[in-house]
């Protein structure tokens, strides 16, 4: 018999409290062991009620929800899923920062039905939230970086002969994705494409906080966005990053998902898009997240001649899609997150 997974949800919203309730209720596995109107009550409720995951709204009354997470953070952390409408808020992404461990869309109309729609989605990270290991959360930290630091000087390079480093993550990607960019060397000669798990909405807000917290230039890839050294390309979500022959170059080029795909955007069809351009110049870079999403792609990225960089387990967040990655045999190198920043200088310089 499955563990039975106890949620507080934390709400100002009435209606949305018992919407997300009835929602989580739904499955046989979930079971709402409270509800919070803002971040004073979840403390309290928190504390005694003990639950595996909480819910978490961002907009309260007396105690805000990024509040809530600092002080949980520092005395009694308990994995935490936001879901919030504030998709187009950097301050979102503070809160992945503080210890939550991902984020749900939640619809703009939320006194319609629509809130409905993320019941699916709710209930896949509930469970997948289940498998976070909080004492690591507590320990992984993003190192501080200049607020505006300059955008390195990249050496030019023509066509498309330098190294592509593609990055897949999914569940504590976004803290672990701007750990990496922070410590990458500004002057580094290879392009970058990433692939994170992360619904529409999101994705432009995530580029354009990368863009100011990293050297390099971070923006949300667009159809015919050239890849070259010295710019980040995050794949948006909804779509799925694949690449094409633009004359000399290589540009990205953006697929709505298919019913086939599981994950949108899909570190496989990045990854195997890319075997098929770059070959033996692809680095691959897995990191945190649950699932398989990267496996099949980390096989074809090998097979071209490229290299495969795998996040450690004691670093990940979630160890999901490491491990599956790992377990194909055609990982390279296994890094702590502190050190994949080291790991991609290294495979670059080789390719």
């Amino acid at each position: 018999m499955e563990k039975i997974i106890k949620v507080l949800v934390v709400d100002d919203s009435a209606y949305n409290r018992m919407i997300i309730t009835d929602m989580l209720e739904s499955s046989p596995v979930v079971k709402v062991v409270g509800v919070a109107l803002d971040g004073e009550d979840a403390i309290k409720k928190a504390i005694n009620l003990k639950p595996d995951i909480i819910t978490l709204d961002l907009e309260m009354p007396r105690m805000d929800g990024f509040t809530f997470l600092r002080i949980m953070a520092s005395n009694f952390p308990i994995p935490t899923i936001v879901v919030s409408s504030r998709s187009d808020d950097p301050n979102v992404f503070k809160a992945l920062e503080l210890g939550a461990v991902d984020f749900i869309a939640k619809p703009i109309h939320q006194a319609s039905r629509e809130l409905l729609k993320i019941r699916d989605e709710l209930i896949y990270k509930v469970g997948m939230a289940g498998q976070v290991s909080i004492d690591r959360i507590k320990t992984l930290q993003v190192p501080a970086v200049a607020k505006s630091p300059a955008k390195g000087i990249v050496p030019s390079t023509a066509g498309t002969g330098f190294p592509v480093v593609l990055i897949g993550a999914s569940t504590g990607g976004p803290s672990a994705l701007q750990a990496v960019l922070s410590m990458l060397p500004p002057d580094i000669p290879s392009a970058v494409a990433i692939s994170q798990h992360m619904p529409p909405g999101f994705t432009k807000t995530f580029a354009e906080r990368l863009n100011k917290l990293s050297p390099f230039e971070v923006k949300e890839a667009e159809n015919g966005d050239i890849i070259r050294p010295g710019r980040v390309l995050i794949s948006p979500g909804g779509f799925n990053m694949t690449f094409i022959k633009k004359g000399a170059s290589v540009a990205a080029c953006l697929l709505p998902g298919e019913d086939m795909d599981r994950y949108i955007p899909s570190i496989n069809r990045m990854f195997v898009s890319a075997s098929e351009l770059f070959g033996s110049r692809a680095v691959a870079v897995v990191m945190t997240g649950m699932g398989n999403d990267g496996k099949e792609g980390v096989v074809k990225i090998k097979s071209a001649g490229g290299k495969i960089i795998a996040q450690s387990e004691d670093t990940s967040v979630i160890f999901g899609m490491p491990r599956e990655a790992i377990a194909t045999g055609m990982v390279d190198v296994v890094l702590p997150l502190q050190g994949i920043a080291k790991g991609i200088v290294a495979m670059c310089k080789t390719q």
